[in-house]
């Protein structure tokens, strides 16, 4: 602590109250500064929670502020720590276990609670809220023991809840109270699109629904609705709003109503105490979205520090879906009354629409979904209240002529220099240009690393170069299309149109004709261009060993101790006496650290030493199960109709066939697959890229589940009822996954960026594509050298040869 310093305390570590205290430290250095935060952590940014929660991020990601940067501005930090009340007249901040700190200001930014409905059964177990990351981690948690849950509210927060447990491979159904979704940002048009996209993305919803009891016994159990009907969940996230935590105000005796009641200042009914963020009222209206905090914060910043500032006099607002696959926005007023012109605009062929509200020809609000590229100038067009004209018409609808790059430095050079651009991290214009001009500054990376501009949704892109652009005039360069990697500016698709448009034939000559930036590639680039040569050309294209990653050269893992481990194929998982005994033989003879039964129905012969490699293959004599190759790795099968007394179809018999059929084939990730002989899914086919589960009738087909970090339940592609129309459907699902698939992009991706509905009509509903793949399958495992493959092939053996697995499989 320094000697003549004004003592500022902060009661509460989120966004709002740091964000203020980073905009004082700009200031000036006046203050001695004490930060009262009630979680075990330092400062991070709880709108990108959905982020963690669908593994994409990480808490660390997430943090804005480390524990270094509260030491070094001399910052004390009390986490875990709950303030009590303020004792306005000893000007002392009290903590609950007794602790008083003096001051000479005080801002609370205590944020806000969640509200839980005060229903029966809403504090069973099982039962939550959504707000901070201990809730993200129970949801964590919940899905590794749960499989039903329920979100109650159909907000922002809530779908971004549901999208997470969904990735995290729950069965999830968001329960609503009215009829469209996020109804309180969209339109009737616009929420019936996002509706529809997330029902394909695997959320399933119950609208309209009224939920009066949660039932169980200690745990939840289900949901009772208002006409009676029951929803089965046993994990429940509420999220149906949320109520400011004005709980220290109270205590301490400061007005509150709704929120803490504020001035244009920020100053609470108490001498030298101040409120910003979403615990606080202003002139009536309590916000609980991220923009209006950060320009509170910077009006009093400036107010506290004794620097000219105009008084903060409310906020437009927008909102912006934060989750895979979904780009929304909405600002302003969105719902069209009487008084309003409508200019609206859909495309249901790209899934796009957009509508501006006008009011006495001014700009007074906007909806956007599927291109919201206009979000950030629309936003600033509305909050300057611009009228209409038909240059900003021909920009925003896309009518014009012209590029529109004059319009856009024009738009930029009228923002206020305090007018915030990154709504996410508080970066206003003046930042950004003050970062460009003091430190030299030329693209939006060296900006992101250097304001934080950027750093969180890049929602504010757009604005970011348009800034760049103004300020460095000629000297702007427009930010390089990213490619498959650094090397390239090119994507997937444009270097598979190149290789095919121009006969190109390995990688160096891809590299070379198409202007690569390193004449030798890349880690990253190499194999990917390997694996598509091969694709485009399986009987010409010969394997390129030096672009292989080294699993895929040694045949076998690499472990952290430089030694390897060899896994050999069992197909569908079974295996036999003589190879068991071969297995231990070769594992006692090379001094095999540990033998580890796998997920995949396999051993893993764990601590093979590299030069020991070639001789553990060739003794054990055994086809290499392809633990290291992006290709077919496992199928896993329960036992079937062969054993099982529930078992209607003979999944071992079909695993081994599948396993045979498609093992060796290069794919853009690695490929797992499972057979179930009954519903009971013994094999887990909802977290196999292929899942087959058998019935009475047939079989189903799921696509696109994955078990690992970005867990993900398959979808349900279609039912068949003979096994050939099974393995040709398996077939032109691999084939059009190889065709249309990113290089390392698993299927769980690929399902969610094709769509299921285009996947089903190309390997489904179309006869005469399916056909097509499955010949160019068929032509591809020929050229695959393996005897197996070969056989299988051969129309005149195959059923015999199927039908032979019965007994081999015993």
């Amino acid at each position: 602590m320094t000697l003549n310093k004004e003592k500022l305390v902060v009661i509460g570590n989120g966004m709002a109250g740091i964000s203020t205290v980073e905009q004082i430290l700009k200031l000036t250095t006046r203050f001695d500064i004490t930060v009262f935060g009630s979680e075990p952590h330092p400062n991070y940014n709880r709108i990108l929670l959905s982020y963690v929660l669908e593994g994409s991020k990480t808490f660390d990601d997430i943090v804005l502020n480390g524990w270094d940067w509260y030491k070094e501005n001399g910052i004390t930090l009390h986490t875990g720590t709950t303030v009590s009340h303020i004792d306005g007249a000893a000007h002392e901040v009290v903590t609950e276990n007794g602790e008083r700190v003096p001051y000479d200001k005080v801002i609370i930014a205590t944020g806000s609670n969640p509200f839980i409905l005060p229903i029966p059964g809403s504090d069973k177990q099982g039962v939550i809220g959504f707000r901070d990351i201990s809730d993200c981690q129970q949801m964590l948690e919940a899905a590794k023991s749960y499989k039903k849950a329920a979100v109650i509210g159909g907000g922002l927060l809530g779908l971004e809840a549901a999208k997470g447990l969904v990735h995290l491979g729950m069965d999830v159904t968001v329960v609503h109270l009215m009829d469209d979704l996020m109804e309180r940002q969209l339109d009737h048009q616009a929420a019936t699109m996002l509706k529809a996209e997330l029902e394909r993305q695997g959320i399933k919803f119950a609208m309209g629904a009224k939920t009066v009891e949660l039932f169980g016994d200690e745990r939840v159990a289900g949901l009772r609705f208002a006409d009676n009907t029951v929803l089965e969940a046993e994990f429940v996230v509420m999220a149906v709003g949320i109520k400011p935590n004005v709980a220290v105000a109270q205590a301490s005796g400061i007005w509150t109503k709704r929120g803490i009641v504020v001035d244009d200042y920020m100053q609470t009914s108490m001498p030298d105490v101040y409120a910003v963020g979403e615990c606080n009222e202003h002139r009536g209206v309590c916000y609980g979205l991220v923009a209006p905090l950060f320009e509170q914060g910077m009006v009093l910043a400036k107010h506290l520090c004794g620097v000219d500032t105009l008084p903060y006099e409310g906020s437009v607002v927008s909102t912006k879906l934060k989750i895979s696959g979904v780009d929304v926005f909405s600002t302003g007023e969105f719902i069209e009354g009487p008084e309003h012109v409508v200019i609206a605009h859909k495309d249901e062929w790209k899934q796009t629409y957009k509508k501006i509200l006008l009011k006495q020809n001014v700009m007074v609000g906007a909806v956007l979904f599927g291109d919201i590229t206009e979000s950030a100038n629309l936003q600033k067009l509305i909050k300057q209240k611009t009228v209409m004209t038909d240059e900003i018409y021909d920009s925003l609808m896309g009518t014009g002529c012209c590029g529109g790059g004059a319009k856009s430095s024009a738009s930029v050079e009228a923002m206020a220099d305090e007018e915030i651009v990154c709504g996410c991290n508080g970066v206003t214009k003046k930042t950004i240009v003050d970062a460009i001009t003091d430190k030299g500054l030329t693209t939006v990376d060296e900006i992101k690393a250097c304001t934080g501009a950027t750093r969180s949704c890049g929602g504010c892109k757009p604005v970011v170069e348009q800034i760049l652009q103004f300020v460095l005039g000629d000297g702007f360069k427009a930010s390089v299309k990213q490619g498959i990697c650094g090397c390239t500016t090119l994507g997937r698709d444009e270097i598979v149109a190149e290789i095919r448009a121009k006969g190109l034939t390995s990688t160096k000559e891809i590299m070379h004709v198409l202007d690569w930036n390193q004449p030798e590639g890349c880690s990253k680039c190499r194999p990917a261009l390997n694996y598509y040569l091969g694709m485009i050309y399986p009987d010409t294209h010969e394997d390129e060993k030096e672009s292989r990653f080294v699993n895929e050269r040694m045949s076998a893992n690499i472990q952290k101790d430089g030694t390897f481990t060899v896994v050999p194929r069992m197909y569908g998982g079974v295996t036999t006496p003589e190879d068991l005994k071969k297995i231990a033989d070769v594992s006692l003879k090379y001094d095999v650290k540990v033998v580890k039964v796998t997920g995949g129905q396999r051993l893993d012969l764990i601590g093979v030493k590299k030069e020991d490699v070639p001789k553990v293959w060739e003794e054990l004599g055994m086809p290499s199960g392809y633990a290291y190759a992006k290709s077919l790795r496992t199928v896993k099968t329960c036992v079937g109709a062969q054993f099982c007394r529930f078992g209607t179809q003979d999944s071992m018999s079909m695993g081994a066939f599948l396993e045979r059929k498609f093992e060796r084939l290069d794919l853009p990730a690695k490929f797992k697959m499972a057979v179930n002989g009954c519903p009971r899914n013994c094999a887990e086919a909802c977290t196999k890229d292929i899942g087959i589960v058998g019935n009475d009738g047939g079989w189903e087909i799921f696509i696109g589940g994955n078990g690992g970090i970005k867990a993900r339940l398959a979808d349900s592609l279609c039912k068949v009822k003979t096994d050939q129309e099974l393995i040709d459907l398996c077939a032109a699902i691999i084939q059009y996954y190889r065709e249309t698939g990113k290089y390392l992009e698993r299927t769980s991706e690929w399902v969610e960026r094709m769509g299921l509905e285009t996947i089903r009509k190309a390997v489904v509903d179309d006869m005469e594509n399916r056909k097509a793949l499955v010949e160019r399958i068929e032509f591809a495992l020929t050229q695959v050298k393996d005897p197996w493959t070969k056989m299988l092939n051969d129309t005149d053996t195959r059923t015999a040869l199927f039908q032979n697995l019965e007994p081999a499989a015993q």
